[in-house]
């Protein structure tokens, strides 16, 4: 048996490589923390410019607010766009020519001569901008970790809150100094940094196979003895440690599924672990027309192996996640959890301005909520690092309380109540856009191996939320008199929607592993499996049950025993 990695590096076959976590995910860390301040954080922050284009143009509120709308559903909805060029041509060219397209978009924008030249420039040029730079990076960050994914992403994706919490008075501080034009103009200039990030993106190599929790779980075990006859077409400076790395984690199976599998049991050169772009072994074989084989086991039941020919690159997008009612549930919480992410941010300058507080006073509220907004990111890096509940549930939880800080933004008046009902949103917030992205790697929504076409796809499925929810709170603000506090029952509605899905996550997944069960026949469609050959007892304790091996999935033994 040859256990064979199909990976490119970031952005190709991503369920291929082992996360280091650590070494040079930290250069992709402080990429993705920048790429996310000067992407989400220019967009929140340009709620300073509102009033300016409401005057500039004689715009309503619902025209203007199409701006930022039109921007962001071109950058989830071109998510899928977004995967394919990277998984075909890397992340790193990507993120760059996404750079360049976000600071085109805003520089022009400073140009603009009507509402229509903004929906133009802001809203299709640097939306698609904001996908190109900001998919890519999210996805090689997540293969980056495994065991600290969760506190690294969080604290990554500060990068929000802090320019949040600086380009709000910065951007007000410009506007009052030398004109709205001019300061945009200069903000447009600073999205250059992202195709500096871009370059940081490096591959990850092509050798490694994502079995960390395996390693982990076997840490402890004896192995005296190599992996025999391994055949490691790496570098030859790589093939010792690579030998000791998977050489408590593959022995037995590797034994003990060659053993019975191979055609010369005494031929150890078939019995190695083959990494790169070296053609696998014979038993390991793909049909030419591109179905599966099986074969037997030792045990009498057959082992599933993925479609494609030798060396084929992965999927560029995975539909058939489509088919996964647990991936539906959890974007359609991320469908109607989207309304509650952007108006609070683009409506709390005017609502402040009509309950006659300062303009100022109301940057200082944005900034308060950036500052809480960090907190939030890091304490929930923390809590789901520890995982008291798992993680779908903590996840609910940070929904629920923001659904219910929303409500609390119409019910105050005065600048200190705005300031805690900003803190706590800023809070609660921090929490939920931590962590909803982050969580498509988990098993019970899609797994690491299919997290960029995960990404992809939700990011598309969040764009008609994105599209429509600010200008229906923008609608529904003109249709009562400017009532501020419309846009924020809004929010609240989506939000609490989509905790309804998300608590529908964790069922579905039960119902499709209860049917796997219960069909040893059947298989969910894309899914990974769920239940592993007993080869033996060794080598069923070195199988995972985890969704992370896309690539490997075995069928049910005829006797349905587990």
């Amino acid at each position: 048996m040859g256990v064979r990695a199909t990976g490119g590096g970031c952005g190709r076959a991503v369920g291929a490589a082992l996360p280091p976590d650590g070494g040079w995910g930290w250069a992709v860390a402080a990429a993705f923390f920048v790429v996310e301040a000067l992407s989400y954080g220019t967009i929140k922050a340009f709620a300073v410019f509102f009033n300016d284009l409401l005057a500039e143009f004689s715009a309503t509120p619902s025209a203007v607010s199409w701006v930022m709308s039109i921007c962001v559903f071109t950058m989830t909805f071109t998510g899928p766009v977004s995967t394919v060029l990277s998984n075909r041509f890397g992340s790193r060219p990507v993120v760059m020519l996404g750079g360049l397209l976000s600071c085109a978009g805003i520089v022009g924008a400073s140009f603009a001569r009507s509402i229509t030249d903004m929906y133009v420039s802001i809203g299709l040029v640097s939306g698609l901008g904001f996908c190109l730079s900001f998919v890519p990076t999210v996805t090689a960050l997540s293969l980056y970790f495994e065991r600290r994914r969760a506190l690294v992403m969080a604290v990554a994706s500060t990068g929000e809150c802090f320019a949040m919490f600086a380009f709000a008075p910065g951007f007000h501080l410009l506007k009052e100094s030398m004109g709205w034009r001019n300061a945009i103009l200069i903000i447009g200039a600073m999205q250059l940094n992202i195709t500096v990030c871009g370059a940081l993106l490096r591959p990850l190599p092509e050798h490694s196979q994502p079995e960390r929790r395996r390693r982990r779980r076997e840490a402890g075990d004896d192995g005296d003895d190599g992996v025999d006859g391994a055949d490691l077409s790496a570098d030859d400076g790589e093939k010792s440690s690579l030998e000791a790395h998977y050489k408590l984690e593959n022995e037995q199976t590797v034994r003990s599924v060659d053993s019975g599998d191979s055609g010369d049991s005494g031929d150890s050169g078939d019995s190695g672990i083959n990494f790169g772009g070296a053609a696998p072994p014979p038993a390991r074989g793909k049909s030419d027309d591109g179905r599966r084989e099986s074969r037997q086991s030792p045990s009498g039941s057959e082992l599933a192996k993925p479609s494609g020919g030798t060396g084929e690159r992965a999927k560029l997008l995975d539909f058939a996640l489509l088919r996964e009612p647990q991936f539906v549930c959890y974007a359609l919480f991320g469908l109607f959890a989207t309304l509650g992410f952007f108006a609070p941010q683009m409506f709390l300058v005017p609502l402040c301005v009509s309950l006659g507080l300062a303009e100022q006073q109301a940057a200082y509220l944005l900034s308060a909520m950036a500052v809480a907004e960090v907190g939030g990111r890091v304490t929930a890096g923390a809590l789901f690092g520890r995982r008291p509940l798992p993680a779908l549930h903590l996840e609910l939880c940070c929904v629920c309380g923001l659904a219910l800080v929303l409500l609390g933004f119409p019910l105050v008046s005065d600048f200190w109540g705005l300031a805690a009902c900003s803190a706590l949103f800023g809070l609660a917030f921090g929490m939920v856009a931590s962590t909803h992205i982050p969580l498509l790697a988990e098993d019970d929504v899609v797994g690491v191996a299919r997290m960029s076409s995960g990404v992809g796809i939700y990011f598309f499925t969040q764009s008609f939320a994105g599209l429509t929810g600010p200008p229906i709170a923008g609608w529904l603000v003109e249709a009562t008199q400017r009532n501020y506090a419309m846009a924020f029952y809004t929010s609240a509605g989506g939000v609490a929607l989509g905790a309804a899905f998300l608590a529908l996550v964790r069922p579905c997944r039960w119902r499709r592993r209860g049917q796997a069960r219960a069909g040893p026949g059947e298989e969910e469609p894309g899914a990974s499996p769920v239940v592993v050959i007993p080869l033996s007892r060794k080598a069923s304790d070195d199988d995972d049950d985890d969704d992370d091996d896309a690539f490997w999935e075995m069928d049910l033994p005829e006797s349905g025993a587990v």
